[in-house]
């Protein structure tokens, strides 16, 4: 039976030792989950970038005492906020589905508003 020759994935070299050997040496696997980590963090930094920001539009909207208010969908969009980012949704027994980022909730009606709700923590 013919063994197939493996080359490493990052600098192309031929691989000796184990059959389910990737990486020629420690530096080029080091290099390869250096760079997948660095890629992954960025993504996530320009996402978390967005929630946050999202997150401090609703709370300048909302004030700083209000516990819920509604607002027209536009007065949302002229500050950029983001309807697609979110951090987890919930439907509650109506069918009714809160949009949610972090602790701030936002529910969409038919009629372009949006009522806003803070969610009371047990710190509050």
């Amino acid at each position: 039976m013919m063994q197939r020759i493996k080359k490493c994935k990052i600098c192309k070299k031929t691989i000796s030792g184990r059959e389910d050997k990737v990486f020629c040496s420690i530096y080029c696997k080091n290099y390869y989950h250096v760079k997948l980590r660095s890629v992954t963090n960025n993504e996530a930094k320009q996402i978390d970038e967005i929630l946050h920001r999202n997150r401090s539009i609703l709370l300048e909207v909302l004030g700083k005492n209000m516990i819920q208010k509604k607002v027209d969908r536009l007065t949302l969009s002229k500050k950029k906020f983001n309807f697609k980012y979110l951090t987890h949704f919930n439907i509650n027994k109506q069918g009714k589905m809160y949009h949610f980022l972090y602790d701030i909730a936002w529910m969409e009606f038919s009629d372009d508003e949006i009522l806003i709700i803070r969610r009371k923590t047990s710190a509050q």
